[in-house]
C-alpha cells in the first residue's frame, strides 16, 4: 500500500510538472481531447469497433482484409484490425531496403539525432504524465489484455519514467565513445557504438505499451530504422502510442508499424533481410527464427520461473503477499511469472500456504485481479492439473477449477488460481521433470518443499531448467544467498527477505542470461547490448619518421 501511494504522489508531481510545461505551449489547448488518439477507451463495442491501422514509409494505411477481434470479457467482436498478409509485405520490404547498413544516424551521420530523440522522449514523456492521458492508455490497456488497473497502470508509469530517463543529453550518452592511446605519435583507436540499420521489433500480448515501447525507442535513440510488430490481440494499444509519439515529433518515416499473422511476418524477414531482430515471447518461435535468421536475433523468450524460499522464517504475511502477486497478478501472464516455489522446511510448519490461498481467493473477475488467460484454454490447464495430480504424492492446494459466472470467449481460458505441490524428489525424476517445468501462461504454480540437505537437489533442479529469465532468493542469510546465487543463472534475480520475480521497473536490466542472445531491455546497457554493435576505427595520421626506408619483405 506504501508503494500505492508513494506512485500516486509521483504521478501527482509528474501531472503538474506536465501541466506546467504544456500550459506554456499550444499543446495544453487540445489535450483534454487527446489529440493523438483515434479512438476512445471505454467506448470501443460491437457498435462501435475500433480500427487499427498499418504504418508504412510514413503513411498509415489499412489493409484488403481486416481481422475482427473479440472482446476477451464478453465475446462481443470490438475491434478490426487491418493485417497484411504475404502479398502486402512489399511497401514494408522497400521500406527497410532503403535504411542503410550504418543507420540512419551514428556518431560520424546526423548526430543532431540524439538530440531529436532527447527532446522526443521528453515530450512523450510529459503528455504520459497527463493523468488523462494515463488514464487512457491504462484503460485501453484493460480492455486488449485484462488485468486491474493498478497492473495496467504500473505498465503506464514504467514506460513514462523510461522516457523521462531518456531525455534531453541521455540519448546522445548511449553513445558514448572511447579511446586509446596508440603505439606512436598520431596513432590512436576510438570504439563506437553503431546502429545495424534495418532492424525488426516482435513483441507479445501480455505488456502491449512497456515492451513495445521500451525496445522501439531503444532501437531508435542507437540510430537504427524498426519495424514493429505487436500482437494483433493488443496491438491498438501500440497503434495509438504510436500516434502520440508522432504528436511528440517522431518523424513519420523513421518507424514502420505491420499487423499480420506470424506466418506473414517471418516471409517479410525473410525477404527484407533485417540486420537484427528482437523477439520477445515463447520459446518455441525464438528458436524457429534464431535458425531463419543465421542467428542475427536477440531473444526475451518464456521463463519457468523459481523462487526459494530460505531457512530464515521471517514476515510470513509480507512473503505470502509477494507470492500471491508473483504467481497470480496479470493472471499469470508474466514472463516473470512465478511458476515453481521451493519452500524451506522451516516454511512449511509456518501459515505460509494458508496465507496464499486467501490471497488468491480474494482475486476477482469484477476487479480484473484474476481474469481472461489469452493464451491457453481453460480446458488445457485443467488436462495439465490432471497429469501433475497423477504424480506420486502430489495434492490440488487451492485453485483447479474454472471461473464461475463469466462471459469469457471459449478460446480464452479461466480458471482460479492454482497452486499444485508436487514432492521435490518426484520433480526431479525424469519421467516427471518436463512435465513439471512446462510453462503455463496463466494463474498456475508448482509448490514443492525441501529439508536443510537437499539444497543440493533443488539446485539441480533449476540446473536442468532451459529458460534463465528472472528468480527469487527470499532470505537475509547471507551465506545461503551466496550459496544459491553463487550456483545459479538467471539473468534477474531478486535476492533478501523482500526478492519478488516480476514487478521490474525501468531503473534495473531486465532480461535472461546464459545465452548469448539474451536481450535486455530498459536500461542504458540492455540499450547498448541489443540495439547496438561495437565499431573501431584506428587514427594514424602520422607523422612517418624522419629518415624512414622501406624495409626488407616480411
Amino acid at each position: 500500500m506504501h508503494r500505492i501511494v508513494l506512485q500516486r504522489e509521483i504521478r501527482s508531481r509528474a501531472s503538474h510538472k506536465a501541466l506546467s510545461w504544456f500550459s506554456s505551449s499550444n499543446l495544453f489547448r487540445s489535450v483534454h481531447s487527446l489529440p493523438f488518439a483515434t479512438v476512445e477507451a471505454e467506448g470501443i463495442s460491437g457498435s462501435q469497433p475500433a480500427e487499427v491501422q498499418n504504418l508504412v514509409q510514413g503513411k498509415w494505411t489499412g489493409s484488403a482484409a481486416w481481422n475482427t477481434l473479440v472482446d476477451p470479457l464478453n465475446g462481443e467482436p470490438f475491434i478490426k484490425v487491418a493485417e497484411v498478409d504475404g502479398n502486402g509485405i512489399q511497401p514494408f520490404v522497400e521500406s527497410l531496403s532503403k535504411c542503410p547498413k550504418h543507420g540512419l544516424h551514428n556518431p560520424f551521420k546526423s548526430p543532431e539525432r540524439y538530440l531529436l530523440y532527447g527532446d522526443i522522449s521528453a515530450k512523450a514523456a510529459h503528455m504520459l504524465a497527463l493523468p488523462k492521458v494515463s488514464d487512457f492508455f491504462t484503460r485501453l490497456i484493460q480492455r486488449v489484455s485484462p488485468k486491474s488497473y493498478q497492473q495496467a497502470f504500473g505498465e503506464v508509469y514504467v514506460t513514462q519514467k523510461f522516457l523521462e530517463n531518456f531525455s534531453g543529453d541521455q540519448v546522445r550518452f548511449l553513445a558514448r565513445s572511447f579511446a586509446v592511446p596508440g603505439n606512436h605519435i598520431g596513432q590512436q583507436s576510438h570504439g563506437y557504438r553503431w546502429p545495424y540499420g534495418p532492424v525488426a521489433i516482435i513483441t507479445p500480448f501480455n505488456f502491449p505499451l512497456e515492451i513495445p515501447v521500451l525496445q522501439l525507442m531503444g532501437a531508435l535513440y542507437m540510430g537504427n530504422k524498426p519495424v514493429l510488430k505487436v500482437d494483433s490481440k493488443v496491438s491498438i494499444v501500440m497503434e495509438q502510442m504510436m500516434r502520440l509519439l508522432h504528436y511528440c515529433g517522431l518523424p513519420a518515416e523513421d518507424v514502420d508499424f505491420i499487423n499480420s499473422d506470424g506466418k506473414t511476418m517471418n516471409k517479410l524477414l525473410m525477404e527484407a533481410n533485417p540486420r537484427m531482430t528482437l523477439f520477445t515471447g515463447s520459446s518455441r518461435i525464438a528458436e524457429k527464427l534464431a535458425v531463419d535468421l543465421k542467428g542475427r536475433v536477440k531473444l526475451e523468450d518464456a521463463g519457468f520461473d523459481w523462487k526459494i524460499l530460505g531457512p530464515d522464517v521471517e514476515e510470513v504475511d509480507y512473503v505470502a503477499w509477494v507470492c500471491d502477486q508473483d504467481a497470480y497478478a496479470c493472471s499469470g501472464q508474466k514472463c516473470s511469472a512465478q511458476s515453481i516455489l521451493f519452500m524451506h522446511e522451516n516454511w512449511s510448519t509456518s501459515s505460509l500456504i494458508s496465507k496464499i490461498k486467501d490471497l488468491a481467493e480474494r482475486r476477482k473477475l469484477a476487479d480484473l485481479t484474476v481474469g481472461p488467460v489469452l493464451t491457453v484454454t481453460t480446458e488445457a490447464m485443467l488436462e495439465h492439473k490432471k497429469k501433475l495430480l497423477q504424480i506420486s504424492g502430489s495434492k490440488l492446494l487451492f485453485g483447479g477449477e474454472p471461473l464461475e459466472n463469466h462471459s469469457i470467449p471459449a478460446i480464452y481460458g479461466a480458471i482460479k488460481p492454482t497452486a499444485i505441490y508436487i514432492p521435490l524428489e518426484e520433480i526431479l525424476k525424469p519421467a516427471n521433470y518436463e512435465l513439471v517445468t512446462k510453462e503455463i501462461f496463466g494463474p498456475f504454480q508448482i509448490i514443492t518443499d525441501y529439508k536443510k540437505d537437499q539444497l543440493p537437489m533443488v539446485l539441480d533442479a533449476l540446473e536442468r531448467m532451459h529458460a534463465h529469465l528472472t528468480a527469487a532468493v527470499v532470505s537475509n542469510d547471507p551465506i545461503f544467498l551466496q550459496d544459491v546465487i553463487g550456483k545459479t543463472v538467471n539473468g534477474t534475480t531478486y535476492a533478501g527477505l523482500r526478492a519478488r520475480t516480476t514487478g521490474a521497473p525501468q531503473n534495473h536490466w531486465f532480461g535472461p542470461a546464459g545465452d548469448p542472445r539474451g536481450a535486455g531491455i530498459g536500461t542504458p546497457e540492455a540499450i547498448k547490448l541489443v540495439w547496438s554493435c561495437h565499431r573501431e576505427i584506428i587514427y594514424d595520421f602520422g607523422p612517418v619518421p624522419r629518415g624512414w626506408e622501406i624495409p626488407s619483405s616480411t
